[in-house]
């Protein structure tokens, strides 16, 4: 559940990089209330405690101020995967080990789009190409990888365990990415949400065996 957010505090002065961090602070509660079109810059500054013009030394604009809450929500997205897979027993066989950690992937993407349904739009509202590795460290997890990236070391491990003929490992990222995305999608802002919204996460478990058998 999303806490309601706190009123502003002015302040008179900020160290050097802490108006930055609270404006992206007030730039991702928007997100998180109302998805990427909440992402308002002089709302962010409302929320900041500071004059609209005192923004634009760190965010040029709103497009910029929403990309750097696109790198924040996508980096959340991140951790949530991670913190699925270190769920994972370390100590399965290979084979188990590989189907586990795909399944991970995919079951913590679900849960953040269904549990922050307003940074899951934010995180995937820009278009640019997220396949090619990102030098940004505020769009990844805690291991450095962005969710594409801990997909595709998730798909490495099913190739290496002899589940997946090295054959069939290019491009299997778009495929299992778009299976579970375009779920999230329809449960989330399509019209399947009043039919499986609360049973999203009992659906996706039978999406990922379709995609792991597909795979």
């Amino acid at each position: 559940m999303n806490s309601r957010p706190q009123p502003p505090v002015a302040r008179s002065t900020y160290r050097h990089g802490d108006l930055r961090r609270a404006l992206l602070d007030a730039g991702v509660e928007l997100a998180r209330e109302g998805g990427p079109d909440a992402v308002v810059l002089r709302e962010a500054t409302r929320r900041a405690g500071v004059a609209p013009n005192a923004a634009y030394r760190h965010f040029a604009s709103q497009q910029a101020l929403l990309k750097a809450v696109r790198a924040a929500s996508l980096s959340a997205v991140a951790k949530a995967i991670e913190a699925e897979l270190a769920t994972v027993p370390a100590d399965l066989a290979p084979a188990d080990f590989a189907r586990a950690s795909v399944r991970a992937v995919g079951t913590g993407y679900l849960r953040f789009a269904q549990a922050e349904t307003g940074l899951f739009r934010t995180a995937f509202a820009l278009s640019d190409d997220l396949a090619v590795p990102d030098p940004n460290p505020e769009r990844v997890g805690e291991t450095g990888q962005s969710p594409y990236q801990l997909l595709g070391s998730a798909l490495d491990k099913l190739v290496s365990a002899g589940i997946m003929p090295p054959e069939r490992r290019p491009g299997a990222e778009f495929l299992a990415w778009s299976a579970v995305h375009g779920l999230a999608m329809l449960v989330i802002d399509g019209p399947l949400g009043p039919v499986i919204g609360a049973r999203m996460q009992q659906v996706g478990q039978r999406l990922l065996d379709m995609v792991e058998k597909g795979l």
